[in-house]
């Protein structure tokens, strides 16, 4: 590959190293190692290393060749889904260039022009990087709202009849993330209202992670990197330690690719500085005065 992409336009490196930033992104924002990337993808770490620095195989210039002979994206060669028809095509294409508050916008259009009802949330999800305070901070919410409380980790695992650890060893991401899909819709269902504690990437599963913000009041819990770090640790895991700097590296990455879908939760909640008892005092009464809560509760 490397003589071959001696040979390759300055375009065709581009294009590569584009592929290749895109699928280290990708493995960031679901926090998977090249390691295990490579045993559930079968393919070598040493190749997505490769992938990941610009130096991806020569076929995927050969299939971009075939693409553009067709005027057509590489993307419908690719995927489980048929290409897509001209009236989606266009659509898609009309989309690309809004923002962020003008795609907002859409949606709301098309849920009130198209009749789509807006799912009542009954439920309040707390999301951010592990150690967070997820768990800590949403059972003393949940007591401070009268709610039950629900950890997602343990729905995965009556879900699978497995354990993470299984799930994962056996079966491999993909597997989890569909298992995390079926545990939230069935949580979701249940119309008694409770605060649910997520896992860091479901964010990264669009179809999941739309789900949560349709059905729950979602609520990101954000800390400065050094305080993910110690709490993971306080927590009795110690495998940041041994490789300090690299971990940090990674976990700082890792916001860096989530920080744009951990913003489109409805609350924001920094507990950076705070002792435990003060930050779950301070969020109870931060969502009692959001303004969305409070038409929810107007609602009721």
């Amino acid at each position: 590959m490397n003589e071959s992409r001696d040979k390759a336009s300055p375009d065709d490196v581009a294009f590569l190293q584009v592929v290749g930033e895109r699928v280290r992104n990708a493995r960031a924002r679901r926090g998977m190692s090249r390691k295990i990337l490579a045993r559930d993808s079968g393919v070598s770490e040493r190749y997505l290393a490769q992938l990941e620095g610009g130096a991806g195989n020569i076929s995927i210039l050969l299939l971009r060749q075939i693409a553009r002979a067709m005027d057509l994206p590489i993307t419908d060669f690719l995927g489980d889904r048929p290409p897509l028809g001209v009236d989606q095509a266009l659509l898609l294409r009309q989309i690309e260039d809004l923002s962020g508050e003008q795609l907002q916008e859409l949606q709301a259009f098309v849920r009130d022009r198209f009749g789509i009802a807006a799912s009542v949330k009954r439920h309040i999800a707390l999301i951010g990087l592990r150690g967070a305070g997820k768990t800590s901070l949403g059972q003393r919410l949940a007591a401070a709202f009268g709610l039950q409380f629900v950890e997602m980790a343990k729905e995965i695992e009556i879900e699978a009849g497995l354990s993470l650890n299984e799930v994962f060893d056996l079966y491999g991401q993909a597997a989890y993330r569909r298992f995390e899909r079926r545990a939230l819709e069935r949580v979701t269902a249940d119309t008694a209202p409770k605060v649910i504690a997520t896992g860091g990437s479901l964010p990264s599963e669009p179809a999941t992670y739309a789900h949560l913000l349709t059905n729950c009041f979602t609520i990101w819990l954000k800390a400065r990197p050094e305080e993910h770090m110690g709490r993971v640790v306080a927590q009795g895991d110690l495998r940041p330690i041994a490789g300090q700097s690299e971990a940090m590296a990674d976990l700082k990455r890792i916001l860096t690719q989530r920080e744009a879908l951990y913003a489109r939760a409805d609350m924001a909640f920094d507990t950076a500085g705070k002792t435990l008892e003060q930050a779950a005092a301070d969020l109870a009464a931060a969502l009692r005065a959001h303004p969305a809560w409070l038409a929810r509760e107007a609602a009721e």
